[in-house]
């Protein structure tokens, strides 16, 4: 591999213009085909082959005018001043914003709030549910604006008027957030550089990838109905590993070039050596990320796919459109007039850089080092034990936002349970007597201890299939609401034997609360699908059994301690204030899931890039020791630097109103932060000083079977070497033999 991008870079070095223009024109019909094509997004979740899902299905074949799989909003009225809905002016106000709410495009039904018993006891809260005719991610602007004329309408009436539910789902934008990381990374790349040169080519080609990206994404959405949260993501992970990947090959390009390589030579073996590492790093990420579509849950699909795509890109591009730039700049890369007087030493081969300090630190204290690394990750994992997680609802939505304002005063109106209804649906085909059986569930669901109200049976138009709605005494997200699901489920068999009927439980509540279930059963085996494949990856790169095993186990200590500061500041509300935090819920459901995917895949970057120069130097001779320190003498300050970069994105997302986003965001920072500076930056060397020549064994049978792929650019240096000796014996053997002229010397 390493001859092969040798050669791949010397070429893209070569042939600029054309590399340049190519990735140009692959950008501009990109940019073409995402304008020119409309697609959809959803959050929507589906979990084939669950009774929530069973349910769903039935009720779109059987109850086709409730539209089950439709989108619904639910719209609060209450008065500003007091009065009462049930009479006089507001009630006629109610009732015509709720006749115009019918006359909505794409609404199949609208209840009445005085007739489904949706207005409060003292008058003052009333709420109608609107469903569409279609899914969330077909709702038009049109039915939109719609909702947000009749809000409109019931203010200037008087009336507070607020609307949720995932028909008026608020788009977010992290704009600021992007921002924020990009010039944070332009401040670390030209402090790492002392150029503004260096430092604005891999900004350069991380846009370029990230646009290209998004783009792909965008296109993507007309083939397929994608998560809309997965461009978020693809976004926060392609910028982020896209400058990584730019920056390690930069600085190795640099490196070549004080060696006293000319241009295109320092490019082929930057991409050779760096380039490699490049490769190997951006497939953990990949495999990560990838993995995470084995859950089964078409949201997580969407989101591990792009973002793994996004990484391929990112992977694509340091391999070509970075070496083309790397042409147009030349070496005047390495000038620049921002460096300090440190590095101008550190170039002239004067003292020792802060990385080989700390490395020579910790590889004298070894033992205390490593001690104290994993007690103070233990001691940070330690709020992860009391993790609770839940899908996210209107309760965790924006402070003051319209969907959080409907939340609140439905529960203050109501109760915080109708919020989140159950639909109860009891299929009596194969009942003799399907109305006594849909009685029976109705007399079984009152007789319920954490069960508020029941309404009576809705029958299908074959009279064989009942819809009951019971609403929980509780939150949607509490734990008693969890129990008294899985107790209507639990008396299911009892019920069906006594009835001949099948009572189901469905609604967005059921189907979030199976949703957590499932990601909780899909943790372990996804963690060992995405580890066990990574370590044969790894087990490749560095030819080692213990290395692997190494960069796993501290990955779960990073990935420990990460959790550990999202349940302190989310659940516990430690810091929450100072994070704009504004109320503690149980932990997103998606999120370990995800930071496990996502933090092993970046946690093996920083394993790939530093441990990868340690194995060179252990290559060409270096004692264990030696080796270690090497390694960070040339990884330690681009490692940092990469770092810093990464923390900063994914920090910047702490800004926004989110909270699922906010805990990604601060999730990544942590894990980003512990993994290079605790695990990779002082775990790391001093467990490959105690291991010694033990870190690089491998059993001469495994030696023998796996393929040397070469990644530190051995080989390829031999072979330039060898090229190097014989054109040297070429130009011996044409230099003339005869005696020199008289006259000359």
């Amino acid at each position: 591999m390493a001859t092969f991008l040798y050669r791949l870079g010397r070429l893209a070095f070569r042939r600029r213009r054309l590399a340049t223009l190519l990735w140009i024109l692959v950008l501009a019909g990109l940019g073409f085909g995402a304008v020119s094509t409309s697609g959809s997004a959803s959050d929507s979740f589906t979990i084939p082959g669950s009774q929530s899902q069973r349910a769903l299905d039935l009720l779109g074949k059987e109850f086709p005018q409730a539209s089950a799989s439709g989108a619904t909003a639910r719209v609060v009225f209450e008065t500003a001043d007091g009065k009462k809905l049930t009479s006089g002016s507001a009630k006629s106000e109610v009732d015509t914003l709720v006749a115009d709410l019918k006359k909505a495009p794409q609404v199949a039904n609208v209840s009445d709030p005085y007739t489904s018993g949706a207005v409060s006891k003292d008058g003052t809260i009333a709420y109608t549910q609107v469903t569409f005719k279609v899914a969330q991610s077909d709702v038009s602007d049109a039915a939109k604006e719609a909702l947000h004329e009749v809000a409109d309408a019931g203010d200037k009436a008087g009336l507070t008027v607020s609307m949720g539910g995932n028909a008026v789902k608020e788009k977010t934008s992290s704009g600021a957030a992007e921002l924020i990381g990009i010039a944070v990374a332009a401040v670390a790349l030209v402090i790492t550089f002392g150029s503004l040169a260096a430092a604005g080519l891999p900004l350069l080609t991380a846009l370029f990838g990230v646009g290209m990206a998004m783009l792909s994404i965008t296109l993507a959405t007309h083939l397929w109905n994608l998560s809309s949260s997965a461009p978020t993501l693809a976004l926060m992970l392609g910028l982020a590993v896209a400058i990584d990947y730019a920056l390690f090959i930069v600085s190795r390009y640099r490196n070549e070039l004080a060696d006293g390589h000319a241009p295109e030579e320092a490019a082929g073996r930057a991409l050779g050596t760096a380039g490699s590492a490049v490769v190997f790093a951006g497939l953990t990420v990949i495999i990560a990320l990838a993995g995470l579509s084995v859950i089964g849950i078409q949201m997580m699909t969407d989101i591990g796919l792009s973002a793994a795509f996004a990484v391929a890109v990112a992977v694509l591009i340091a391999l070509t459109l970075l070496p083309a730039m790397l042409g147009f700049a030349g070496p005047r890369i390495t000038r620049g007039r921002l460096k300090t007087e440190k590095m101008k030493k550190l170039e002239r081969g004067e003292g020792e850089a802060t990385g080989v300090r700390w490395a020579r630190f910790v590889t004298r204290n070894p033992v205390r080092m490593l001690a104290v690394s994993v007690v103070g990750l233990l001691a940070l994992a330690v709020p992860a034990l009391s993790l609770e997680t839940a899908m996210p609802d209107d309760s965790v939505a924006a402070p003051k936002s319209s969907a959080r304002v409907a939340y609140d005063t439905v529960t203050k109106g109501f109760g915080a349970g109708y919020n989140g209804p159950l639909t109860v649906v009891v299929d009596a085909r194969d009942s003799s007597d399907a109305k006594g059986a849909a009685a029976d569930a109705v007399t079984l669901l009152g007789k319920m201890a954490d069960v508020a109200t029941v309404s009576p049976a809705q029958f299908n138009s074959s009279g064989d299939v009942a819809l009951i709605r019971a609403v929980p005494k509780s939150s949607p997200n509490g734990q008693q609401t969890i129990d008294l699901v899985s107790d209507i489920r639990d008396q299911g068999s009892a019920y069906t034997k006594d009835t001949g009927a099948d009572m189901m439980v469905t609604g967005t509540t059921a189907l979030n609360i199976d949703v957590s279930a499932k990601l909780s059963d899909a943790l372990v085996p996804y963690l060992m699908v995405v580890v066990g494949l990574a370590l044969v990856l790894l087990l490749l790169v560095f030819r080692s059994v213990l290395v692997p095993l190494k960069a796993a186990l501290g990955f779960l200590l990073s990935l420990a301690a990460t959790l550990g500061v999202v349940v302190a500041v989310f659940q516990w509300g430690w810091f929450a204030g100072a994070l704009g935090v504004d109320q503690t819920s149980p932990i997103v459901s998606v999120l370990p899931i995800f930071l496990v995917g996502v933090v092993f895949g970046l946690a093996m970057d920083y394993e790939v890039f530093l441990v990868t120069r340690m194995r060179e130097a252990h290559v060409h001779g270096a004692e264990p020791t030696e080796a270690v320190i090497a390694g960070f003498k040339h990884s330690a300050r681009v490692v940092t630097a990469a770092a810093i970069i990464m923390i900063s994105v994914f920090g910047g997302f702490l800004l926004d109103d989110v909270a699922l986003i906010k805990s990604i965001g601060l999730g990544l920072a942590s894990a980003v932060l512990f993994d290079a500076f605790v695990v990779r930056m002082t775990l790391v060397p001093a467990v490959m000083t105690l291991l010694g020549r033990r870190a690089w064994s491998l059993p001469k049978w495994l030696d023998r079977v796996l393929p040397d792929v070469d990644v530190e650019g051995e080989k390829l240096r031999h072979a330039l070497a060898e090229r190097q000796d014989t054109d040297d014996e070429d130009v011996v053997r044409q230099e003339p033999l005869t005696p020199a002229s008289p006259g000359r010397s």
